[in-house]
């Protein structure tokens, strides 16, 4: 069986490093924000191109954080509206409704399943107050538009980078005289960002984190992350417990080194399925740059669509592939949104019934991709 994502052997192309770094946290007899989330968080910055970058417990806690801290700045209140993809993960969205803001779902585009941002100033009203994009897949979700349009409307753009770390814009500076190349977890007012074990840049548990350029928000951040006290016995905000611990920063500062040549790996996998699936059942991913191997993708997942998406799954198991679904229910339509479940977002439902993942990791071999293709190009 050809695993969807291989964790076990994607880990142990680092398993030295880990161990010798999980050695040196136990012995150190410091577990909790000391020199591990120190010097990972230090990393991660200077990756993304950013002054801050805060360690916290997951990718759910870092979105939930950059709202609260906007409410505590007195950016937001509760009851304000944040525009946000209907076609995402129910965490970016959960992030929003646990901070008493209210979630303006925005279909996504048919073709790359990102945010359409062409729709977004029609739902812009006084109560909005932000716009959350979701770099889905890991694919790129900004423009020249969308940045306008915060400008107008005077938003906050936060950035849900949980599936993205690594992805480039390439921004046109004096019209296309020049450009510069700028990472995801950068573009925004702020970045969340989720090193769940699957991730392209995955910890051995949960961890995520927060990444902003703004001074007083990261502090504040810092603090209510660390039950809303920025020294100790001292509370200046109603905070919560979420902090990156010592054993997973160190494991995350191993794994960053080796990033860049897994999302390289990634993409010519992805190449190698766009060249080569020519089943007229299946519909594939469009890259926005239209080159399977640009930067702007890190293909986190790659997601291909099929109208006989159940059946052709199961072909696949039967044939030795594993798959599975990102997503088979939409955030509208699950019961934790209830009011929802009326509304009515025809092109995230159609996604939602035809998407399909396959397999695709920094250490799938071209030889298990060449297969894949095979099977999927002889079915029906």
């Amino acid at each position: 069986m050809i695993k969807f994502l291989d964790l076990k052997k994607i880990n142990a192309q680092f398993s030295e490093e880990v161990i010798a770094a999980t050695i040196r946290v136990i012995e150190s007899g410091w577990y909790i924000s000391g020199n591990e989330v120190t010097n990972f968080e230090k990393q991660l910055a200077d990756y993304i191109g950013v002054k801050h970058a805060i360690g916290v417990a997951n990718g759910l806690d870092a979105l939930r954080l950059i709202l609260r801290a906007y409410i505590s700045m007195g950016v937001m209140k509760e009851g304000d509206e944040i525009l946000v993809p209907a076609n995402t993960f129910i965490a970016t969205i959960l992030a929003i409704s646990d901070c008493h803001l209210i979630p303006v779902l925005i279909e996504p585009q048919p073709d790359n399943y990102n945010l359409n941002i062409s729709l977004l100033e029609r739902n812009i009203t006084p109560g909005t107050k932000a716009i959350m994009v979701v770099h889905l897949y890991g694919q790129v979700c900004w423009n020249e538009e969308l940045e306008d349009l915060a400008l107008k409307y005077h938003l906050k753009v936060i950035e849900d980078n949980a599936q993205a770390i690594g992805a480039e814009y390439t921004k046109q500076i004096m019209g296309e005289k020049l450009e510069t190349k700028l990472k995801t977890g950068s573009l925004g007012d702020a970045s969340g960002f989720s090193f769940y074990p699957g991730k392209n840049l995955g910890a051995m548990g949960d961890g995520g984190a927060v990444t902003t350029n703004d001074d007083e928000l990261a502090t504040l951040i810092r603090a209510l992350a660390n039950y809303g006290s920025s020294h100790k016995y001292i509370h200046e905000y109603q905070g919560l417990n979420s902090r990156l611990d010592e054993i997973q920063a160190a494991i995350l500062t191993v794994k960053l080194n080796y990033l860049d040549i897994e999302n390289n790996h990634r993409r010519e996998i992805a190449q190698y399925y766009c060249k080569n699936i020519k089943s007229t059942n299946i519909i594939l991913p469009l890259n926005s740059n239209d080159s399977f191997t640009a930067m702007n993708h890190v293909w986190h997942l790659f997601v291909i669509r099929c109208k006989e998406r159940d059946r052709l799954q199961r072909f696949l198991n039967e044939n030795g592939i594993q798959t599975l679904i990102h997503y088979p229910t939409p955030p509208h339509k699950q019961g934790a949104y209830a009011f929802m479940n009326n509304f009515s977002f025809p092109v995230t439902e159609q996604l939602c019934k035809e998407v399909l993942s396959l397999p695709i990791s920094g250490v799938l071999e071209m030889s298990d991709a060449k297969y894949i293709v095979k099977i999927i190009n002889s079915f029906l």
